[in-house]
């Protein structure tokens, strides 16, 4: 489908790709990694046209449909559907010609729209258009509500959502998991796993790209080399290639020392010579393989807190919520206090809005109206507690750490903190709050103005601020170096308690590896939001669940939570559909009948599930087989089409797996009913 022949590439006076000999077969889901910088979005630039080539060619099919994920949203009176529909551009050409027949009473013109949205699927596409909005985390109170009235976050959510609406068999995504929570991380990754075309996917999130990609195309020092396998094998062929590599390299220097040795030795002596000519000739064609350089991490560490209290916050009965600004008539009610928009007060009010409101949060006066979102909560943080913080996309985490904070006034109970706390907060909007035009030293100057100079800047040097980019303006930074200074000035208060929400949006790999570490060696006590599945594991040792207005102890694993999700949608939906009852009189022949009819119902569901189970246990077993394949470099050494037989196999064998979990959940949810 897309072919790279010399392929080069260059971004003003650097080259970033050399040399480029690659194809891609179509339905294949490739994640595209490297570092930052390495040419990741400048390849997706040229696959659209963007940029031209530097050298060589790239061959696309010409009828192949291509849809990617727009930078910018302008600020559109449309309603949030409705752009979101409009990413089908065909079928919305056909909706717009068919309501201006209308309008000009053209029947044979209405006709002809009418068999052309037929032939599209059009009448269900607000239904789809629909979905995906649901699937992203938009309430349906919101679909109907003007792109213009959606803060920045919001609106990549919108364009997300219309590129996943355009039909196509190539898909560009460029970090689409930023901004969105955990659970729609999750409905995303369904969602493109069932994706028919093309996939070319960049994303940090391991777990994420472990879960949709087939193969993987690694970008390193202007070259790109193809896997097959998810990230996870990648990672361990990449080890042993690094490996074998190390080895042939030593290999090879020890042969040259010794060749190098006897050619010094006996080169002058004439009953010698010949062999010393043999030797010199077998040192130049030695192949010289090069040794691995060893990529040096890039880490950091929160300080260690002056003081750790044992009992350090408290939350006792609290009721937490938000208060609605009365306004003038015909003005939609504003919200005392600001958040990151994914509570349901805020959705209610302003967190989809473009502008910022007041801070911060205070109870309700009288003659105000108030939004509950929690309530009865009983949250206490104890010193070393490395807490996760779970639930669905509007359910109360951001309002939790708010009160946490003490960001938001509780409606009512007690939040109850030891005098020696010190917090450290991260929110997701706090890398925008940075100061335009400061560097990173005068954010630290407006922290600490009597501290000197240079102590600053030794700090600043431990997060990778050293020398001049301690004085550059944040307004050139990227939004990972943004992120970082944050992360950076929290670290200089040494702060007992860390609050973060969402601190992996525009991290890279490297960097959310360091910031894991970091975590795990911090000596204080942390609560966490993320949708990043790999930290969440690494750095937590307890979950909570946000769910329905409450907030409890979850008792389970993040896997764990994937099933919760996927069965509390399954009731939700149930739940959705009125069920109108009926009393009718039955006799007692018809009541054996009946039930006879369930036990033979049951016993064919309890059969197929004992099929499901024997045959999730073989494509287990085949998968592992295959990834025990791939694991071997000698199969790379082989014909490059069983590396793709091998590749297709797998997605295959994913696919049919998945069908079966799916079927298998239902028949178990049958059986419990």
């Amino acid at each position: 489908m897309i072919s790279f022949r010399h392929f080069a590439l260059r971004r003003g006076s650097r080259l970033l790709l050399s040399d480029i000999d690659l194809v891609i077969q179509g339905g294949w889901r490739l994640g595209v990694i490297g570092r930052n910088g390495c040419g990741k979005s400048s390849l997706f630039a040229a696959l659209q046209g963007k940029l031209e080539s530097d050298a060589g060619e790239l061959e696309m099919s010409g009828k192949l449909r291509l849809a990617s994920v727009a930078q910018e949203t302008p600020a559109l009176p449309d309603a949030a559907i409705d752009y979101v529909l409009g990413g089908d551009e065909e079928l919305a050409a056909a909706i717009r010609d068919e309501a201006e027949a209308g309008e000009r009473g053209d029947m044979e013109a209405m006709a002809k729209a009418h068999h052309r949205i037929e032939e599209l699927n059009g009448y269900d596409g607000r239904a789809r258009a629909g979905r995906l909005l649901h699937g992203l985390g938009f309430p349906p109170e919101t679909h109907e509500r003007a792109v213009q009235e959606f803060s920045g976050g919001w609106r990549g959510r919108l364009n997300l959502a219309r590129a996943l609406m355009c039909p196509s068999d190539l898909l560009l995504l460029d970090e689409p998991t930023n901004h969105l929570d955990l659970d729609a991380v999750l409905w995303l990754e369904e969602w493109l796993r069932r994706y028919q075309g093309t996939l070319l996917i960049i994303s940090h999130d391991r777990e994420f790209l472990d879960g949709v990609i087939t193969h993987t195309l690694h970008l390193n020092d202007g070259k790109a080399k193809l896997y097959t396998g998810n990230y996870s094998a990648f990672e361990r062929l990449r080890a042993e290639q690094l490996r074998q590599q190390q080895i042939t390299h030593e290999r090879e220097q020890a042969e040259r020392a010794h060749l190098q040795s006897f050619i010094d030795r006996f080169k002058a002596k004439a009953t010698k010579a010949k062999q010393a000519q043999s030797r010199m000739k077998r040192l130049e064609k030695l192949a010289g393989t090069e040794a691995v350089r060893a990529e040096r991490p890039f880490s950091f560490q929160f300080p260690a807190p002056g003081r750790l209290p044992d009992s350090m916050l408290q939350l006792e009965d609290i009721v937490a919520g938000y208060a609605l600004l009365p306004l003038p008539s015909g003005e939609r009610a504003g919200v005392r206090g600001h958040g990151r928009g994914e509570d349901r007060a805020e959705r209610a009010s302003m967190d989809f809005s473009a502008s910022p409101g007041p801070s911060p949060q205070s109870s309700p006066r009288r003659g105000e109206e108030a939004i509950v979102v929690l309530a009865d909560v009983r949250f206490s943080i104890e010193a070393g507690e490395r807490i996760g913080l779970l639930g669905p996309n509007g359910a109360g985490k951001s309002t939790l750490v708010k009160t946490l904070v003490g960001e938001l006034e509780p409606f009512g109970g007690e939040r109850k903190a030891h005098k020696d706390l010190k917090i450290g907060y991260f929110a997701q909007h706090t890398v925008e709050s940075l100061r335009q035009g400061a560097s990173p030293l005068d954010h630290l100057l407006d922290k600490a103005p009597g501290v000197a100079t240079q102590v600053m800047r030794d700090f600043l040097g431990t997060w990778n601020f050293a020398g001049d980019r301690a004085f550059e303006s944040v307004d050139g930074f990227s939004g990972g170096e943004r992120a970082r200074l944050a992360l950076a000035l929290i670290a200089w208060d040494k702060p007992n308690l860390l609050l973060l929400d969402e601190p992996t949006n525009h991290l890279d790999l490297d960097m959310r590896e360091a910031l894991a570490d970091a975590l795990a060696d911090f000596d204080g006590a942390l609560v966490l939001v993320s949708h990043d599945r790999h930290l969440l594991g690494m750095v937590c040792d307890s979950f909570w669940r946000v769910a329905d207005g409450e907030v409890a102890p979850f008792d389970g694993d993040l896997d764990d939570y994937a099933r919760w999700l996927k069965t509390r949608t399954a009731a939700n939906k149930k739940a959705a559909k009125p069920v109108v009852a009926k009393v009718v009189e039955v006799s007692p022949e018809e009541r054996r009948r009946q039930a006879a009819a369930q036990r033979d119902e049951e016993k064919a569901a309890r059969q197929r599930v004992k099929k499901i189970e024997t045959r999730t246990a073989s494509i287990d077993a085949e998968l592992a087989a295959l990834e025990a394949q791939l694991a071997d470099p000698a199969t790379y050494n082989g014909p490059t089409s069983e590396m793709m037989r091998i590749g297709q196999r797998q997605a295959q064998l994913r696919g049919e797996k998945e069908t079966l979990e799916n079927e298998w959940l239902a028949l178990v949810e049958q059986l419990e009913a």
